[in-house]
């Protein structure tokens, strides 16, 4: 973990702190945090989790710009099977990293601030309590670049927040201001700053860490045991789905018009 590039981890009193020091997820993040969680979930000094971003917004989701370096030779036009299968296998991997956030054997908390958008609200719903503070404003954005949200946000936010919010986020890419989040239930508690919400969710991280750990991961482990095949299956198909159709006209031009910092054309080709 001294190696580690993207994220940093601290453990005191039992509640380890995982602090994304990174605006977006590019390259390296992938690769971290699984590793991350997974040592975590096998550490016995470590009873909860905590994660949350060094700077003022969560995190901006998926940094397509360094992304491309990963993603561009597997969304050229009129890619054939091997290609699509290429493109499942990396779907497969990325939502692994948040797959390892889900499973890992101890409760993890996201405070969440500013900004989070995209991959970080799949993030946030890998966790299984979230926190905001007052400026959090969330948004499953991938709609409005072309994309259909695939490493978990629309396996795991029906168990959360139900179907018809889900389909609205969804659907309009809307910005969900804390309030409004607070309402629905996607998070528990909302606190007036960064710093508080931090504090806030370290607070509850210690209140769980001081119950016994093997009841706390039990409880974690039947109510996980009740969605994991619902979640898994639901994965497994929107790989599939990306794989065949994430290549379009309209994902070039959304990835052109960022570059351009202009609004997007859609034509649906």
């Amino acid at each position: 973990m001294t190696e580690l590039v993207t994220l940093s981890v601290d453990i005191a009193d039992h509640v380890a702190t995982v602090t994304l020091l990174e605006r977006a997820m590019g390259p390296t993040f992938w690769d971290e945090i699984p590793s991350v969680f997974d040592g975590l979930s096998a550490n016995p000094d470590v009873r909860a989790v905590v994660v949350h971003n060094v700077g003022q917004h969560f995190t901006y989701g998926l940094d397509l710009m360094r992304m491309m370096s990963v993603l561009g030779p597997l969304m050229t036009p009129n890619q054939m099977a091997a290609g699509r299968t290429d493109l499942r296998e990396l779907v497969f991997r990325l939502q692994e990293s948040f797959n390892a956030v889900a499973r890992c054997r101890k409760p993890v908390i996201a405070a969440l601030h500013g900004w989070c958008i995209g991959g970080g609200l799949d993030l946030a719903a890998a966790c299984d309590i979230r926190l905001a503070s007052q400026d959090c404003e969330i948004s499953l954005r991938e709609t409005k670049i072309a994309m259909v949200a695939d490493l978990g946000s629309l396996q795991r936010l029906p168990l959360i927040i139900g179907q018809g919010w889900t389909r609205r986020l969804a659907f309009t890419a809307e910005n969900l201001p804390a309030d409004k989040a607070l309402a629905i239930g996607l998070v528990q508690e909302v606190f007036p700053d960064r710093q508080r919400v931090i504090e806030a969710a370290k607070g509850l991280a210690r209140q769980i860490a001081a119950n016994p750990p093997l009841a706390v991961q039990g409880c974690k482990a039947v109510l996980n045991r009740a969605i994991d095949r619902q979640v898994a299956d639901g994965l497994e198909h929107v790989a599939t789905w990306n794989s065949a159709f994430l290549q379009s006209e309209d994902l070039t031009e959304a990835i052109t018009a960022f570059a351009e910092k202009r609004e997007p054309v859609f034509t649906g080709k």
